[in-house]
């Protein structure tokens, strides 16, 4: 029953990714590149879904926790492959690293192994782009629309097994409305990004292009110096500083916006967001200015843009920071561990559990000092439940450890230690770029196969926030399943 329900949500939305590749094919044609074998690969991997669809449309689905969970983990293998195929036909590449560069995509981590990007074929540009703009919010929120219609209950829990929120917040009465709610604030944001782009000399390809990788906080650019092409038109890297920390921000902010309420702007993580985020690129302009001597418009510009791109964990880069001081690494190191919000497309730790974190650690230090004294955690004004506090703790040493196993391995097949923290910490985080040999004028071309499909796995733990990956290890999770 379980391997049914399984399949036909598989094959659901393995449909729907396959219809919307349709646009990279649309894009061949546009620019006049050979898309055939691209179109034969799609027209096979929609019928594949089709027929096992069609074997199953009569199965009842009944979608528990556990099915969601195992659906939300072979999705992104099966999201993998799917966009990896078109990368190794085009692009010649192995399939290890067409995988890399598609976990890549679908996470929206924007760690890359192409050298040359600019070489690439529009169509193959395009395709990396989408692969970010549909992982962005997830794919499963796209799937609950879908999935509701034919089985109300089981969409919930598919929900909570993908999405990257402390807590689900339903803004409306079926949580099919509220994906969808969420899935046209995050159209709004994609198409006045566009526009602006567009407005401030971008051609309509790169402005697409760039819009899709900047709203997901993906990263993957059209440029082989990635923003840095863009670096003297000031209104691109702006607005691009601008979305990104929009991007940033919990969806369910912008969508409570729409309705007149402006509370979600007043939170304690978002403004901890904004503080952290004036802070450290204040910090590196002074840094920046010292170390270039750059102006200091110059300097603010290339550091607001880098930290809103490490916080928000998008990799986009102006400029190579790596080169810079020790100092000014610190410092982007210090917003590459802060993460976006809870329930944005950013990755990372999150604010809201730092800002959990560390008031719990307060809390603690005054019961030390005061024994008999009970002292809860409140977040803006809402006492925390023992479960979120032990949750997020858990989810920080899970992470944590995660960071520590990868940085052995890079360590351990010969990597100095700063491309082995920066890159555990870039992979698992979904941010890209570290620094070193996997800086921000780097990528990871010169990993091996089996390198790359271990940071694969990585990148699928960090974007799955770590529970949902880890507790397929549990014995009493494969009870009675």
């Amino acid at each position: 029953m379980a391997f049914k329900n399984i399949l036909k949500i598989l094959s659901l939305i393995g449909m729907t990714v396959s219809a919307i590749f349709l646009l990279d094919i649309l894009v061949g044609v546009l620019y006049h590149e050979r898309y055939s074998e691209f179109l034969e690969y799609d027209s096979l991997f929609f019928s594949v879904n089709l027929f096992v669809w069609l074997f199953l449309r009569k199965h009842e689905l009944n979608l528990k926790i556990k099915d969601s969970i195992l659906v939300v983990n072979l999705l992104w293998i099966l999201l993998g492959i799917a966009g990896a195929i078109p990368l190794v036909l085009y692009t010649h590449v192995s399939f290890a690293s067409g995988f890399f560069e598609s976990i890549s995509g679908f996470t929206t981590t924007g760690a890359t192994v192409y050298t040359n990007i600019e070489d690439l074929p529009h169509m193959i540009l395009f395709h990396r782009s989408l692969m970010h703009w549909l992982g962005g919010l997830g794919v499963i929120v796209l799937g609950v629309g879908l999935l509701s219609m034919i089985n109300p209950t089981g969409s919930l829990s598919l929900f909570k097994a993908e999405s990257t929120g402390v807590q689900l917040e339903k803004l409306t009465p079926k949580i099919k409305d509220t994906a969808v709610s969420l899935w046209l604030v995050y159209f709004v944001l994609t198409f006045f990004d566009i526009l602006l782009l567009k407005f401030f000399g971008m051609n309509w390809f790169d402005s697409i292009n760039h819009a899709f990788a900047t709203v997901s906080t993906g990263g993957f650019s059209t440029k082989n110096n990635s923003m840095g092409y863009f670096v003297s038109q000031d209104g691109i890297i702006w607005t691009t500083t601008v979305f990104m920390m929009l991007s940033g921000i919990n969806f369910l902010a912008h969508l409570k916006l729409y309705h007149k309420d402006f509370s979600g702007y007043k939170t304690e993580e978002v403004r901890w967001y904004l503080l952290i985020f004036l802070a450290l690129s204040l910090a590196l302009t002074f840094v920046h200015v010292d170390t270039t001597g750059d102006s200091f418009y110059d300097a603010l510009k290339n550091s607001s843009f880098t930290i809103a791109s490490v916080m928000t964990t998008t990799g986009f880069a102006t400029i190579d920071y790596g080169s810079w001081s020790h100092l000014a690494i610190a410092i982007v190191f210090v917003g590459l561990l802060m993460g976006g919000n809870a329930g944005s497309t950013a990755g990372g730790i999150k604010i809201i559990r730092h800002v959990i974190i560390f008031k719990t650690l307060s809390s603690e230090l005054k019961r030390i000092i005061h024994p008999n004294t009970i002292i809860s955690v409140f977040v803006d004004g809402v006492k925390q439940k023992e479960r979120i506090i032990s949750s997020t703790f858990g989810f920080f040493t899970l992470f944590m450890i995660t960071v520590a196993v990868v940085t052995v391995y890079i360590y351990a097949r010969g990597y100095d230690a700063m491309s082995a923290i920066s890159g555990a910490f870039a992979l698992v985080g979904n941010v890209g770029p570290g620094f070193s040999l996997v800086g921000p004028a780097d990528n990871f071309a010169f990993f091996s196969d089996f390198d790359k499909i271990f940071f694969s796995i990585a990148m699928i733990i960090g974007r799955l926030e770590c529970y949902t990956v880890f507790v397929l290890l549990s014995s009493s999770f494969w009870k009675k399943f």
